[in-house]
């Protein structure tokens, strides 16, 4: 068994460890043992919560239970999947969110499903200073399997390399160089600072493959996530952020922190806004 694969078993088994353990301790003080229950520890138990398919003991739902994606057990748990002690989403927008997607056959989420994107706030340790790097992760299937993977990086000291200078706007190849065999571009290259303006009018700098590139060069050093989001596409015409809220309350674990009624066609352009 390689170092890796049990790596991922000590994981797994500290993930599980920790519900035991807080379940433990709240055994014997009813209101920590109500806090418990209620909170949303893991983001897969707010899938299982969002669509129903978990009793209020924590018990997994399968398709032959009568309570299974139920339009009662959805509302009483959906009310409560909301970060309640702000005011950004307001009681109208919610209720609106909640009636729709209980409505008819109702509306899910799925985990495998591509259309939901992890935001991981990471540190970094680049040419011996300590930076912040924004990594954007999203779920693929493969060989009947599922996993993570990167969609994107941003860092800043990569922003500000590609097209600082507005000045440089009106530089261009001139269209006849072909008959001077090119020769201009000794010019072009002679100044490095304007030359991403001599690309086509699609060309996008591509953080991810220049992160990839500093890894692979060894400058830049992973130290740790500082926090982490969660984007969610899913649900037809709304969007919703995901994030993670530690408090001693009944509202607390991982809620729906920012909420947007929009169609797919601005969804799409969000999702690009986001990831670019």
């Amino acid at each position: 068994m390689t170092k890796s694969v049990i790596f991922v078993f000590i994981m797994i088994g500290f993930l599980l460890w920790i519900p035991v353990s807080y379940a433990q301790k709240a055994a014997n003080d009813p209101q920590q043992e109500a806090i418990f229950l209620a909170a949303t520890k893991q983001v897969n138990q707010f899938f299982r919560r969002f669509n129903g398919e978990e009793d209020f003991t924590g018990k997994f739902l399968y398709a032959e239970d009568k309570a299974y994606r139920s339009k009662k057990l959805r509302l009483q748990y959906l009310a409560n999947l909301f970060n309640n002690e702000s005011s950004q989403i307001t009681f109208a927008k919610k209720e609106f969110f909640i009636k729709d997607i209980t409505e008819r056959k109702g509306k899910f989420l799925d985990f495998y499903k591509s259309d939901w994107i992890a935001e991981v706030s990471s540190k970094f340790l680049y040419k011996g200073k300590s930076i912040d790097i924004i990594l954007f992760l999203s779920i693929e299937l493969e060989n009947g399997g599922a996993k993570w993977v990167f969609q994107n990086a941003y860092f800043p000291t990569f922003e500000s390399l590609f097209f600082a200078d507005s000045t440089g706007q009106s530089k261009f190849i001139h269209p006849m160089s072909h008959e001077l065999d090119f020769m201009n571009l000794q010019k072009i290259f002679r100044n490095n600072k304007y030359v991403e303006f001599y690309a086509n009018k699609d060309f996008k700098p591509d953080h991810l493959t220049l992160f990839l590139y500093e890894m692979k060069r060894s400058r830049l050093k992973f130290r740790s996530v500082s926090k982490l989001k969660f984007h969610v596409f899913q649900i037809d015409n709304w969007y919703f952020e995901l994030s993670e809220f530690n408090r001693n309350t009944t509202n607390s674990g991982w809620l729906i922190s920012n909420l947007l009624k929009m169609k797919e066609k601005q969804k799409k352009e969000l999702m690009q806004l986001i990831l670019h």
